[in-house]
């Protein structure tokens, strides 16, 4: 992500450059076993997964916050930038466009798995589980980079706080 906020660039962001990361992808692996666990198990999995977007919201809004700042209304300003910023980066990077992506490869992983091959149920689903689990780390990349164009070309140039 293209940093909002004015945060020292030889500081290692636990929330984009560490493995808490990866509790931004716990609703990917819930879409990834959704076809064998209870939906609440699914639903759990987006809480972890908003709950790491929350504390990375909050955490570089504080951050923000102990810079220093003409006034108090540029410094609200920024504060709020920053917490807008980093919520629709994350929410589209982290839950929706990946939760997405990975159910709709599971969904149609299991369809073609029990229309088109010999496969019993069961093993359909298991297989499916290791489809969707198998197609995480192909999708970071790719969803973080959208995002950033995204946010960069759109979002950023066209949204003003």
């Amino acid at each position: 992500m293209e940093s909002s906020g004015n945060q020292d660039d030889t500081q290692v962001d636990l929330y984009r450059n560490s493995p808490i990361r990866l509790l931004g992808y716990a609703n990917e692996v819930g879409e990834s076993f959704r076809a064998l666990v209870h939906v609440n198990w699914v639903k759990l999995s987006y809480v972890v997964a908003s709950g790491y977007v929350l504390a990375d919201t909050a955490d570089k809004c504080y951050k923000q916050s102990k810079l220093p700042f003409e006034s108090d209304s540029l410094k609200k300003r920024k504060i709020l930038n920053t917490l807008v910023d980093t919520l629709v980066w994350q929410s589209l990077a982290s839950v929706i466009i990946p939760g997405f992506t990975i159910n709709r490869i599971c969904a149609a992983s299991l369809i073609a798995l029990t229309r088109y091959s010999h496969i019993n149920r069961s093993k359909a689903k298991w297989t499916t589980v290791f489809i969707g689990l198998g197609s995480i780390p192909f999708i970071v990349k790719p969803i973080d980079n959208f995002v950033d164009y995204f946010m960069d070309s759109f979002f950023r140039a066209h949204i003003k706080l």
